[in-house]
């Protein structure tokens, strides 16, 4: 592909990738850390306004992808449509043998150079350019609206942002509430079983029940 294609959405598909990109299009990463294990976490990847400009991410703080992306200089970046794998990759500390995730719809490889540097309170923010090196598209499938998986995802956001000082508790469990709703009432067996491993991994509920108190 020569250029930056546009679908008529105000999607792009950069050069190299697998995948039409529009505002900050949610994916999960693998990168090999110090054990020779790929961690798994979640980016967000901007998609760019000039075709001449890259796809850019941000890391925050010292994070497992941050090290990884500095010491080894990329990884995998996947779309994954199982709102299962994306909890696990955002709320956990989440380990694998190989780079590329079963649930992967779509892959590509990618070189990362720092580019931006600010900081957010305590929290080094890291903006960097993603260069495509080899993808694949593993599956096509036709896209569908279920309000619970971006309720899943919604909700590792703020779960993620819970003992942050910068952001508010009771807000944030408020949120974790209606989203709760959401899944309930819109969601499928994997939205469900989603949103379990949050209450998992972050005991959110137990928070909420002792702040109505």
């Amino acid at each position: 592909m020569s250029g930056t294609d546009r679908d008529g959405s105000d999607a792009v598909t950069p050069p190299g990738w697998p995948v039409a990109l529009r505002g900050v299009t949610e994916s999960v990463v693998t990168t090999l850390g110090p054990n020779d294990r790929w961690n798994v976490a979640a980016l967000g990847l901007h998609a760019p306004d000039d075709p001449s400009d890259p796809v850019t991410a941000r890391t925050y703080g010292r994070t497992r992808t941050w090290r990884n992306f500095a010491e080894r200089g990329g990884g995998v970046v996947q779309f994954a449509p199982d709102p299962r794998t994306f909890v696990d990759a955002a709320l956990t500390v989440h380990e694998v043998d190989e780079p590329v995730l079963p649930t992967a719809d779509a892959w590509v490889e990618v070189t990362v150079e720092e580019i931006g540097r600010e900081t957010e309170g305590d929290t080094t923010v890291r903006t960097w350019a993603l260069d495509p090196v080899e993808q694949a598209v593993v599956r096509e499938r036709v896209p569908t609206i279920n309000r619970g998986f971006g309720a899943v995802v919604d909700a590792t956001v703020a779960a993620s942002r819970l003992d942050v000082p910068e952001f508010d508790t009771a807000e944030l469990l408020d949120r974790l509430r209606y989203f709760a709703d959401v899944v309930e009432r819109c969601g499928g067996p994997a939205e469900r079983e989603a949103f379990a491993r949050i209450d998992e991994a972050t005991g959110w509920r137990e928070r909420a029940d002792g702040d109505e108190e």
